[in-house]
């Protein structure tokens, strides 16, 4: 079922989602993805990074790595700054056309209201649909929504706990 066999390269330009903010060292899902697949994973999760920041950070880890795979997990601390979704967008499709010529998934995050987050009904911001559906990237779609709707799975309101990087990792094998 996997994309690509194990020992290859894997690049995650992510935020403190990919860090594994809420989790020990090692429970974070790039981790746990890697061991379930075989892959080499290059966790690239910066906490509080923004879509502008990945974009910066893109060229030279790309440079650096050459990866068969790419995995673009952004946007949540754009959400969080209230920054311009336009704004969010463009930079998520310049993502994806900075890494032109190596497979690219994006994982939608969802869309960030204090409401949605205290009665725990979270759903994928709409944007994600439309830059995967302009770029012809595939969408990993209701993954961290899923997680961040249930609070047996949560750390704190914005960041999943070992077990909720655990179903990310699933989901993403």
């Amino acid at each position: 079922q996997s994309v690509l066999p194990a020992g290859s390269k894997v690049l995650i330009l992510g935020d403190s989602l990919s860090y594994g903010t809420g989790a020990k060292r090692g429970e974070d899902y790039p981790t746990l993805l890697a061991r379930a697949t075989g892959w080499y994973i290059v966790n690239a999760g910066v906490p509080g990074d923004t879509t502008a920041g990945g974009l910066e950070r893109l060229p030279a880890l790309l440079a650096q790595h050459q990866p068969a795979l790419l995995i673009v997990e952004l946007g949540g601390n754009d959400f969080l700054h209230q920054l311009p979704s336009h704004q969010t967008e463009g930079n998520l499709k310049a993502i994806v056309a900075q890494a032109a010529g190596t497979k690219v998934l994006l994982l939608a995050i969802p869309e960030f209201s204090p409401l949605m987050a205290a009665v725990g009904n979270l759903s994928d911001h709409p944007m994600y649909e439309r830059v995967a559906d302009e770029t012809h990237t595939p969408l990993i779609a209701e993954v961290f929504s899923e997680v961040l709707s249930d609070r047996a799975l949560k750390a704190d309101q914005v960041h999943p706990n070992v077990n909720g990087y655990a179903q990310v990792a699933t989901k993403l094998e």
